[in-house]
């Protein structure tokens, strides 16, 4: 049974929830894709991947595979972190292409298909055409995290995308609340911190 934290999905966004797979919620780093098994339970909580699918990857995957390809994740991570970080605050302009290389790269690599089938939605029979995927291989698992970044580049307004004002916070989000006034992660988390400190230091300037 793994013991890791439950990994944290507040972006408001699939792909920098993936950049969020390594933050600083509270004081101390959490990388939650660290190796080949956070990988794994990552990407299922994350719901990225079939359950049974990663299943059977991890059951076919040679000794330290998964490693490997939690490598390449990390590496992706930063590599799309440093991309954010450069143009967020300001729409995204077809001038950013040049940048995007690896990721278009990444993407050259999926074997996406449809097939007709059962329709999963609640009280709904039938059928309908539904998108598949081959995963021939650990390095697979890397196909729905770069088609969630190509998502992220494509739909999202720049503009809208922040770091969170918590005291040693690195999680990022997208703002989509009406007036854009976003500031934490989490209330439940650095905002709380922060209304406690304001409290604090409002009582100590009473003193």
């Amino acid at each position: 049974m793994s013991n890791r934290l439950p990994a944290m999905f507040i972006a408001d966004s699939s792909g920098l929830d993936f950049l969020n797979s390594v933050a600083t919620p509270v004081d101390t780093p959490v990388d939650w894709i660290n190796d080949g098994d956070g990988l794994i339970d990552w990407l299922d909580q994350a719901r990225f991947v079939p359950s049974d699918e990663l299943d059977a990857t991890r059951a076919r995957a040679l000794p330290g595979e998964l490693d490997k390809v939690a490598d390449q994740a990390r590496a992706l991570r930063e590599w799309f972190r440093g991309f954010v970080v450069e143009h967020a605050g300001r729409p995204l302009t077809a001038k950013a292409l040049h940048e995007l290389g690896p990721l278009n790269s990444l993407l050259a690599r999926d074997e996406s298909f449809r097939q007709i089938a059962p329709r999963h939605e609640e009280g709904g029979g039938g059928l309908a055409l539904q998108r598949m995927r081959h995963w021939r291989s650990p390095e697979s698992l890397l196909l729905p995290i770069g088609e969630a970044l190509a998502k992220f580049v494509c739909d999202e307004d720049f503009s809208h995308v922040k770091a969170c004002e918590g005291h040693n916070c690195t999680m990022l989000f997208a703002d989509h609340t009406r007036r854009r006034a976003r500031r934490w992660c989490a209330m439940a988390i650095c905002g709380n911190r922060a209304k406690q400190a304001a409290h604090r230091s409002r009582l100590k300037s009473r003193q």
